[in-house]
């Protein structure tokens, strides 16, 4: 861990997830901001992983976590990402193929166990920082990176979740921020910066099926509710006491602060991290 800590690539990933948060402070998804034909290039990778759980179908099963169908979703997955990854990309970045996709399969949860958790996450979001390096996308995509990229992944994620019962990874249970997501809270918080919607209001069950679709934050509390059962403060007792927090620029802080240490910082979380010359350990 003490490598990593001192490593090109943990430096990179931290300035990376900061860079993306600061992009969206007080835009909404229906904000004004560029959508590159790259952008829509991913989308349209991530629209095709999702005609896949049709494809896939869950096995009938009375257990309350990990369809098996979800071996199979992920076995397309995994045999279709280089030819995905060569239809996204131009020719003089097809080199590449070979470290970006590992990234973009570990990016959806881990077929042996049917689990997903925030190391998935953090591996989609290497996947787009490596795109970024390779000069696929650029700075100037940041805001869509979020709003328009990282929300359709988390909305896949979370059908993925519906549809298979994914084990959540490395979960804190009612200690933890969520028991599969990390980054939509930490960005969705950047969104709230300078707006009108006080951190109070954030656990609105009302507000997140009135506003999810224009905030991140929102839409996470909102796939909570329907996902869990019983008061909400006993349930998810971090984003309870956040929404005590007077200021969105102090939580947005600390939940940056909280990702470095609960996410970055953890050896269960990172360990499966693969290394190359585009996210180099040394």
């Amino acid at each position: 861990m003490a490598v990593w800590e001192r490593s090109p690539a943990y430096r990179e990933v931290v300035g990376f997830v900061e860079q993306l948060s600061k992009s969206v402070q007080g835009k909404t998804v229906s904000s004004q901001y560029p959508v590159s034909a790259s952008v829509r290039g991913i989308c349209r990778l991530l629209d095709t992983a999702e005609q896949w759980i049709s494809k896939h179908p869950p096995e009938t099963s009375a257990a309350r976590f990990g369809n098996r169908a979800f071996r199979s979703w992920e076995a397309e997955l995994r045999q279709q990402a280089p030819a995905l990854l060569c239809g996204l990309l131009p020719e003089q970045c097809h080199g590449a193929t070979v470290e970006l996709a590992p990234y973009l399969i570990e990016g959806f949860g881990n077929a042996a166990r049917i689990d997903y958790g925030s190391g998935h996450e953090l591996s989609f979001l290497v996947w787009l920082l490596c795109l970024c390096k390779i000069g696929f996308l650029e700075p100037a995509d940041s805001a869509a990176m979020v709003l328009v990229v990282f929300r359709k992944y988390i909305a896949l994620c979370q059908q993925l979740q519906r549809s298979y019962k994914l084990e959540p990874a490395g979960s804190h249970g009612v200690w933890g921020l969520d028991d599969y997501q990390f980054l939509p809270f930490y960005f969705g918080s950047a969104q709230f910066v300078g707006g009108s919607i006080p951190p109070a209001e954030s656990i609105s069950p009302r507000l997140a099926d009135e506003q999810g679709d224009e905030y991140l934050y929102l839409q996470g509390i909102r796939f909570i509710t329907e996902m869990k059962r019983g008061p909400f403060f006993e349930h998810s007792r971090q984003l309870y006491d956040i929404s005590g927090v007077p200021r969105w620029e102090k939580i947005n802080q600390g939940l940056g602060k909280m990702y470095r240490a609960e996410v970055l910082g953890k050896f269960p979380v990172v360990q499966h991290l693969p290394f190359g010359s585009l996210f180099s350990i040394s």
